[in-house]
């Protein structure tokens, strides 16, 4: 029984792991494309699957080390822990400045019908990307935790895609907002 725990619990480690990596790539279909997507229709009906794609992908490709560790020490989840209340805690913080059409991209993809304005309160008075440092605990948590290979691995790959894609949804931003989103730059901390 105590195996079977071990096994489900590094499974869900790993599968989470694949998730938070990927969201660099969801946005990195995003933020260069931006005037193509909000000229489709069905944004998310393409979005979504090819995400879910991508998820595929990276399992089938992650699989054989799904499981090998770096260590195993119930000690890890203790500091995993701080992770996840650190990541909870600015989950929390952004909810009530976000929104759920900000959070979920939709003032991005659809202007036409969502109000466009540039956060900078709450949390993002201190950070612009709190979202994505609340995404990394996330992973952090999950990986220190379970201590997986795999999930080493996907932590690095979400840092360099993570920072390409911070550059890029930058620009976007400053295209969409101009002087105002350059000013908030200017006073406010990348992460």
């Amino acid at each position: 029984m105590k195996y079977d725990l071990k096994a489900a619990v590094l499974l869900v480690a790993w599968l989470i792991g694949i998730v938070y990596s990927t969201i660099p790539f969801f946005w990195f279909m995003v933020h260069p494309f931006a005037d193509f997507w909000r000229r489709q229709r069905s944004t998310f009906r393409i979005l979504l699957p090819l995400w879910i794609l991508l998820w595929i992908v990276i399992g089938v490709v992650t699989w054989p080390w799904h499981a090998t560790q770096l260590y195993l020490a119930p000690w890890s989840w203790i500091v995993a822990a701080a992770f996840f209340l650190a990541g909870f805690s600015v989950y929390r913080r952004i909810r009530s400045n976000l929104g759920t059409d900000i959070l979920l991209g939709l003032a991005e993809l659809r202007p036409q019908e969502h109000e466009q304005k540039l956060v900078t309160t709450g949390m993002y008075a201190r950070t612009r990307h709190p979202i994505y440092l609340a995404h990394f605990c996330m992973l952090l948590a999950w990986t220190v935790g379970s201590g997986l290979v795999v999930n080493y691995c996907l932590m690095v790959s979400t840092v360099i895609t993570g920072t390409v894609m911070i550059i890029l949804e930058e620009r976007e931003l400053e295209k969409r907002f101009g002087q105002q989103f350059l000013e908030y730059t200017k006073n406010t901390h990348l992460i």
